[in-house]
C-alpha cells in the first residue's frame, strides 16, 4: 500500500477496520477541503469500488457520535424516498456511508482521531466557482430538492453538530463580548464597522424572531450551501449534495441566502476593492428558479417570503464573525496579513448594502418565480 503525504498515520490499519471491497493499491489526498483530512483510496479491484476516506476534525465538530448520527439519518432518509421514485438511483445520488466491520459509521483510533468513509461516486465534478445561469440554476436544484426530500422528517430528530451557527443573536452576543473585552486594542480603529453592525441589530434578527414566533416552521438545513458541495454529472446537471456536517434544525432561508452568497456574488469574501462588489442578476435568477421548482410544494408561503431576508443576513452574519475575530486578535480565522479578517468584514458589509440597495428587485424575482413555479404541475423530480 502506497502512502503520499506527510501524515503519519497506519492507514492500512485504519482501512482494515471498515468493511471494504476488493483490495487498496494506494491512498492519497484528495480535494480542496480545510476541515477534514480527506484521502482517495483506490481499489485493486477494477470490479469493485473506489472509496474516500475522512479523518473528522473533532476540534471543530466536537461530538463526532452525534454528527455521524445525524448524517446517518438524513442519509437514510434521502435513500428511502429515491428508492420510491421512479427512475431514481439512490446509490449515485446520496451519499454512501461504509460501516465499519463493528457495524458503526466511524472508527476511532488508538490516538482519539475519528475516521469514516464514504463510497466514491465515480465520474462527478464540483466547481469551486459557478461559471453560468446553468449551472446556478443546477445548484438552486440541488439544494431545493435536498430541502423538498426531506420536509417530512422532523428537524427535532437531529443534533446541533455546531450550536448556534447561524443564529445571529448568539454571534452579536460574541461580537459584544469581544468588543467589551477589546484583547487586541483594535476596537476605535473599526468605529465605521462596529456603527454598520449596530444599525442591523434588530432587523437581522428577523428571521430568528419569526422563528421563536412559531410563523417559520424548523427544518433540516445544511447550512453550508457553497456551490461546490453539489456533485454535477459529466453532463453538468445535479447529481448529489455532499458535505453534511453541518446539516441540523435551521430555517430554510439560511440555505437559500449563503447559497446566494458564495452563488451569486462573484468577487472573493474577501475582495479589497469594495467597488467590484456585485450580484450577478443572471446567476441569481438561475440559482433561484432552480430552487423554487423543486420546493415550491413544500414551503409556506412565509417561508417564500423570509427568502429575502436570509440574502442580506448571511453576508451579514459572515462579516460579524469576521469583525469579532479582528477585534479579538485572529484566533478562529486563518490570516495572510494582519488586516485579512478586517478586509474580510469590510467586504462582507460592503455585499450587505450592494443587497440592501438591490433588495426590491431580488424580493419582486423570488415572488415572480414562485408564483410561476405555483402554477406549472409538478413533476417528479429529474
Amino acid at each position: 500500500m502506497q502512502e503520499t503525504n506527510s501524515v503519519s498515520n497506519n492507514f492500512e490499519g485504519v482501512l482494515s477496520q471498515f468493511d471494504l471491497k476488493g483490495g487498496i493499491e494506494a491512498v492519497t489526498p484528495y480535494g480542496s477541503g480545510h476541515i477534514h483530512d480527506t484521502y482517495y483510496v483506490r481499489n485493486t479491484d477494477a470490479a469493485c469500488p473506489d472509496y474516500l476516506l475522512q479523518r473528522i476534525n473533532h476540534h471543530v465538530f466536537r461530538n463526532v457520535p452525534q454528527l455521524m448520527e445525524n448524517i446517518q439519518q438524513v442519509t437514510t432518509h434521502l435513500r428511502n424516498k429515491l428508492a420510491g421514485m421512479p427512475a431514481q438511483d439512490p446509490d449515485r445520488e446520496v451519499l454512501t456511508l461504509i460501516p465499519t466491520r463493528r457495524h458503526t459509521t466511524y472508527y476511532q483510533d488508538a490516538d482519539g482521531n475519528f475516521w469514516r468513509v464514504y463510497l466514491l461516486l465515480q465520474g462527478t465534478r464540483s466547481y469551486d466557482l459557478v461559471e453560468n445561469a446553468q449551472q446556478a440554476y443546477q445548484g438552486g436544484k440541488a439544494f431545493g430538492r435536498f430541502q423538498a426530500l426531506l420536509a417530512d422528517m422532523d428537524a427535532t430528530q437531529l443534533h446541533e453538530s455546531i450550536p448556534d451557527f447561524h443564529n445571529v443573536e448568539y454571534r452579536l452576543r460574541q461580537f459584544e463580548e469581544a468588543r467589551e473585552k477589546d484583547p487586541a486594542g483594535r476596537v476605535t480603529e473599526v468605529q465605521a464597522e462596529i456603527e454598520f453592525v449596530e444599525q442591523r441589530v434588530h432587523a437581522m434578527a428577523t428571521i430568528v424572531r419569526l422563528g421563536r414566533e412559531g410563523k417559520l416552521p424548523l427544518r433540516i438545513t445544511h447550512n453550508d450551501t457553497k456551490f461546490n458541495n453539489v456533485l454535477l454529472d459529466s453532463q453538468d446537471k445535479a447529481q448529489c449534495v455532499i458535505d453534511l456536517d453541518t446539516v441540523m434544525p435551521g430555517f430554510v432561508a439560511y440555505d437559500y441566502g449563503d447559497a446566494i452568497r458564495t452563488t451569486a456574488v462573484t468577487t472573493p469574501e474577501d475582495e479589497k476593492d469594495l467597488s467590484k462588489i456585485d450580484i450577478d442578476l443572471d446567476l441569481f435568477r438561475g440559482f433561484t428558479q432552480g430552487f423554487l421548482e423543486e420546493t415550491r410544494g413544500s414551503l409556506t408561503e412565509q417561508e417564500i417570503e423570509s427568502l429575502s431576508l436570509g440574502i442580506t443576513l448571511l453576508p451579514f452574519i459572515m462579516g460579524l464573525r469576521f469583525l469579532t475575530d479582528y477585534i479579538d486578535g485572529d484566533h478562529y480565522y486563518k490570516i495572510h496579513f494582519p488586516e485579512h479578517n478586517l478586509q474580510r468584514a469590510q467586504a462582507q458589509f460592503r455585499l450587505v448594502e450592494v443587497l440592501e440597495e438591490k433588495i426590491g428587485l431580488l424580493q419582486g424575482t423570488i415572488r415572480e418565480i414562485a408564483a410561476s413555479c405555483a402554477q406549472a404541475p409538478v413533476q417528479q423530480p429529474n
